[in-house]
C-alpha cells in the first residue's frame, strides 16, 4: 500500500515599501490580523512600533499551518503523496481524520481541500470561539486552558471514532498545542473536577510545560500514546505543529506518539514543587500505582510524524521581515523557559551589546509562578510589563512579547507592546508598574497605556515570540 515509505519529523528604510517579498493579501490567508494596530503605534516611538507591529505579524504569519500543510500533501489521481510517503489511494478502504489543539483546524482543512469526499469520517475538537471554516470533518467546541464538559465529551467521541479504523484505513491526527485541555479523558477513578483542579494546580506551580505534561500525560485515558492505541491497526500519520521547546514529539502531538515520559518523572514533579497535597486525592492514588499506570514506550503498528511548523517558525519568520526592514537581526535563543520578569530583564540586557539599528527576537515559553491572590495577565504580559521596568526612560526602544496563538493564559490578549515612555503612561493613569508586576496584573496596565496586543485566534500555535527593537 505505500509505494515508499520513510519514517519523519536601516531604521534608515524605514520608509521603504512594507511588501518586500510578499504581500499582505499573501499572507493574510488564515484571517487574522494584530486588532488595535492604530493604538499600538499612536504614542511612543511611532515608528518604530509600527516596525514592531509588522514584524510580529510576518512572524506569526510564517507560522501558518494551513500553508506548510498544503506543501506537505500533493493528490495526483489516486497518488497521494505525505512528504517522502507515497500511497495509492485505491489500496486504502476509508480515510480518517481526527485531532484537536490551537492550531489543528488549518491543517483540517488542508485535509479537505486535498482530499475532499475521499475522507470517511472525521472529528477535531477546537477551543471554543475559534471561526468554523471545516465543513466535512465534524467540530466539537471546548475549554481552554481549564477543560469542561466538552474536552470529556470530545475524547469519548474521538475514540469512538477511532475505534472504527481497522487494517487496511489510513487515519491523519492533527493534534497541536492545546491539546492537553481540549481532549480529557480522565484514568479511572479520577473525575472531571479533579483533572480540572489538577490543570489549574499544574498551571500555577511554576512547572515547565514538560514537567506538567508529564503529570497530565500519567492521569488520562487518552494522552502519553493512548490515543493511537485505540487507532490501530489502521495506519497512522501524524501532522502537528511545534509548540515546545526543541520539538519533542510527545509532548506536541502526546495521544499519538510513544511517551518518552515516565511515572517516574510525574512523580518527580510532584516532589519538586510540594504538589502531593494539593493536587486531588484520586490524582495521587493512582500516581502512586506506578508501573500500572505506564504510558506506551514504543507502537508496534506504522505510524509517520511531521512536524509541519516548528516551535521557530515565528522566530525565522520575524528575523527576515526585521531584516527586510533594514535592522540587523539577531535570534539570541529559540528555546527561552524560566519565569517571565527574570527572561525580560536578562532579554532586555542582551540589547547593550548590539549596534544599532537591531532587532533582537527570541522564542519560547516562559511561565509564571502564582503564590496567592493575583491580577489579571498572561506570561507573555508580564514579560512585556517587566521590560517595560527595565527599559523606563529609554529612547529608541520596543518590547514586544505575544503568544502566537493569539490569546496569552487565560486572556483575550496574545501580549504586550512596550517602550521607554510605558512606566510613565502608567504613573498618569494611576498605576504603579511595579506593584502591578509583583501582582501578576499585567492586563490591566497595558490595556491603560495602549500597549496590549489584541489579535483573534491566529490558526497557529507554535513558541512565544519575543522581539526587541533597537532604532538610531
Amino acid at each position: 500500500m505505500i509505494l515508499c515509505s520513510a519514517q519523519t519529523t536601516s531604521w534608515a528604510r524605514r520608509k521603504r515599501d512594507r511588501t518586500v517579498n510578499c504581500t499582505m493579501g499573501e499572507l493574510m490567508h488564515s484571517g487574522w490580523e494584530i486588532q488595535n494596530r492604530a493604538r499600538l503605534v499612536d504614542h511612543g516611538p511611532e515608528a518604530l512600533r509600527a516596525d514592531a507591529v509588522d514584524i510580529i505579524e510576518h512572524g506569526i504569519h510564517a507560522a501558518d499551518p494551513y500553508t506548510a500543510t498544503m506543501n506537505l500533501l500533493k493528490l495526483e489521481g489516486d497518488r497521494l503523496c505525505v512528504g517522502s510517503l507515497e500511497y495509492d489511494l485505491r489500496d486504502w478502504k476509508h480515510i480518517y481524520v481526527v485531532g484537536t489543539g490551537k492550531a489543528t483546524q488549518p491543517i483540517a482543512l488542508a485535509l479537505e481541500e486535498v482530499l475532499g469526499g475521499r475522507i470517511t469520517d472525521g472529528l477535531v475538537v477546537l477551543k471554543r470561539g475559534a471561526a468554523h471554516r471545516l465543513r466535512r470533518i465534524r467540530i466539537i467546541e471546548a475549554a481552554h486552558p481549564v477543560p469542561d464538559e466538552n474536552s470529556y465529551h470530545g475524547a469519548q467521541e474521538m475514540v469512538r471514532l477511532a475505534r472504527r479504523a481497522g487494517q487496511g484505513d489510513l487515519v491523519f491526527a492533527a493534534v497541536t498545542g492545546g491539546s492537553s485541555a481540549l481532549l480529557v479523558w480522565p484514568a479511572d477513578g479520577i473525575t472531571l473536577a479533579d483533572k480540572q483542579a489538577l490543570n489549574q494546580i499544574l498551571l500555577t506551580c511554576g512547572a515547565s510545560i514538560r514537567e506538567i505534561n508529564a503529570v497530565r500525560k500519567h492521569a488520562s485515558c487518552v494522552k502519553g500514546g493512548r490515543l493511537a492505541a485505540e487507532i490501530f491497526p489502521a495506519e497512522l500519520i501524524n501532522l502537528t505543529v511545534s509548540d515546545v521547546t526543541g520539538d519533542p514529539l510527545d509532548y506536541i502531538t502526546g495521544p499519538t506518539v510513544p511517551d518518552t515520559s515516565t511515572y517516574q518523572d510525574a512523580w518527580r514533579v510532584l516532589d519538586k514543587y510540594d504538589l502531593w497535597e494539593r493536587v486531588p486525592a484520586s490524582v495521587g492514588t493512582h500516581l502512586e500505582r506506578g508501573p500500572e499506570i505506564e504510558s506506551p514506550k514504543h507502537f508496534t503498528h506504522p505510524y509517520h510524524s511531521f512536524i509541519v511548523v516548528p516551535g521557530d517558525a515565528a522566530c525565522m519568520g520575524a528575523a527576515r521581515r526585521a531584516e527586510e526592514l533594514g535592522y540587523q537581526s539577531h535570534i539570541l535563543t529559540t528555546e527561552m523557559e524560566g519565569e517571565s520578569h527574570d527572561e525580560a530583564v536578562a532579554f532586555v540586557d542582551a540589547a547593550r551589546t548590539f549596534e544599532a539599528p537591531c532587532a533582537l527576537i527570541a522564542g519560547g515559553e516562559t511561565i509564571v509562578t502564582i503564590h496567592g491572590e493575583c491580577g489579571e495577565g498572561g506570561s507573555n504580559q508580564e514579560f512585556a510589563l517587566s521590560a517595560a521596568l527595565a527599559i523606563d526612560g529609554w529612547d529608541d526602544l520596543v518590547v514586544g512579547s505575544v503568544d502566537t496563538d493569539g490569546t496569552d493564559g487565560t486572556t483575550a490578549a496574545a501580549g504586550g507592546l512596550v517602550d521607554g515612555e510605558t512606566v510613565g503612561r502608567a504613573a498618569a493613569a494611576g498605576l504603579d508598574a511595579e506593584g502591578c508586576r509583583r501582582m501578576h496584573a499585567a492586563l490591566k496596565l497595558l490595556e491603560a497605556t495602549g500597549d496590549l496586543v489584541v489579535t483573534c485566534p491566529t490558526g497557529t500555535n507554535v513558541n512565544d515570540l519575543k522581539l526587541l527593537l533597537v532604532g538610531c
